[in-house]
């Protein structure tokens, strides 16, 4: 039997849960037939089958991790040919007899399409629904036709997909359907078919009823999976590798004339800053005691999802017009809402920042994302009166906050960063 061995579908990444297999043991299968759905830290990812024959054994079911490198499907292979390997024995598939033809099919399964709509000035927060399909691969879940990234979906919101009304070509299920089945779940009692709330004994007549809980609250405990699962590892790796200090201050935006993006201006502002200070635009090794400053800027943008936090790189900052940065983080959401984000894009920033302000709140203390020794928050911006020579004004404010690793940079580093960052976000253009 031919092991074929889980590849690395994203340059490092260290596991891989099975989404859905699309054959099962005794199938037989073609080389490049799809063989499992499997979902990493970042995308859902079409795995295809190394061999023409038939499956002999699955490793594993939907919902398990199964590790790189380790096996994932057995093959009884007929004859040898057409098949990835040249029939050299019974050797396990390494990853690198099938992470080209992986990544061949993932960049082959992604649509591009023409946003529709502006983010209104972030990248974070919920992202704009699509009802372009992102791949050909369909599976059918209970006769509902859908695609391997929808259902993924389907699964974290809890929906039942044979519940779902398809509004997609040829009766596919969309991202949008299941979004909306999420937001409007099936009508609940009314409040006159309820019970009446219980009352405490010896109340006495006429007194308002009390509610008596009946039992302790409950739930129940679920896994930590996909995008979460890999948050979770990164934040704890952070928290052990960085010792954070944050500062906070508030850039006036008065000056702006009607309909500037704010991103673009946030971003611009940061190159500002790293030019005054470009130790903040930098990576620290401890194990080293090094650090590498950068010539140029990619900028990690942190982009809240209801899968978690994702991480990706917008490129080149520095050297981007307004319309080229722009364009990127169109880009970027698309990438993100779609779960097709290149690997390379997941890594290899070099400085970050998350815009949480679309939601609430006005400081914060982000967590940096190492060899990154800084990250930038910008929180809801607001009205506030200011004076001025002889009186006052309501003036637009942006409320900032910088964490930076102490270790590598000093307090007066990112004061003056942060100081080139508020000058530049004051000025009119």
């Amino acid at each position: 039997m031919k092991i074929f061995n889980l590849p690395d579908l994203g340059e490092g990444l260290p596991d891989a849960e099975i989404i859905e297999w699309h054959v099962a043991e005794g199938d037989d299968i073609q080389l490049d037939d799809a063989l499992v759905s499997m979902e990493t830290a970042k995308a859902v990812v079409e795995v295809p089958s190394p061999y023409t024959g038939t499956v002999g054994k699955l490793y594993g079911q939907a919902g398990d991790i199964i590790e790189t490198g380790k096996p994932l499907a057995g093959f009884e292979v007929k004859g040898g040919a057409g098949n990835v390997e040249d029939g050299t024995g019974d050797e396990p598939a390494t990853p690198e007899d099938t992470s080209a033809a992986t990544a061949e099919a993932d960049r082959e399964g992604a649509t591009k399409h023409t946003p529709t709509t502006a983010d209104a000035g972030t990248v974070v927060g919920k992202m704009e629904a699509s009802d372009t399909l992102v791949s050909d691969a369909l599976a059918s879940v209970g006769g509902v036709k859908v695609t391997p990234a929808v259902r993924a979906l389907a699964r974290k919101l809890r929906v039942d997909l044979a519940t779902v009304a398809p509004s997609g070509t040829g009766n596919v299920v969309t991202r949008a359907d299941v979004e909306n089945a999420a937001s409007h779940p099936p009508a609940q009692l009314t409040p006159s078919a309820r019970k009446p709330p219980a009352t405490v004994p010896g109340a006495g007549a006429g007194a308002a009823p009390v509610p008596v809980r009946a039992k302790p609250p409950s739930g129940a405990w679920e896994p930590i999976r996909g995008t979460r699962r890999t948050m979770a590892r990164v934040m704890a790796e952070s928290h052990a590798q960085v010792v954070p200090t944050s500062l906070m201050d508030d850039a006036d935006i008065h000056l702006w004339s009607f309909g500037q993006d704010m991103t673009v201006r946030l971003l611009r502002s940061i190159w500002a800053g790293a030019l005054a200070e470009p130790g903040l635009n930098a990576w620290y090794d401890a194990a080293q005691n090094m650090r590498m400053i950068h010539k140029g800027m990619d900028v990690g943008m942190a982009v809240d999802t209801p899968d978690g936090l994702f991480a990706a790189a917008l490129r080149n900052i520095h050297a981007g017009s307004a319309a080229d940065i722009r364009t990127a983080l169109t880009r970027l959401k698309h990438n993100v809402e779609n779960r097709s984000i290149p690997p390379a894009d997941l890594k290899n920033y070099t400085i970050m920042l998350s815009n949480f302000g679309m939601f609430a709140g006005r400081y914060a203390t982000p967590v940096i994302t190492p060899p990154c020794v800084s990250i930038i928050a910008a929180g809801k911006a607001r009205n506030e009166v200011v004076p001025v020579l002889g009186g006052f004004e309501v003036h637009r404010i942006i409320p900032l906050s910088l964490t930076f690793d102490h270790r590598a940079c000093t307090g007066g580093e990112a004061a003056r960063f942060l100081r080139a960052m508020i000058d530049d976000l004051g000025l009119p253009e």
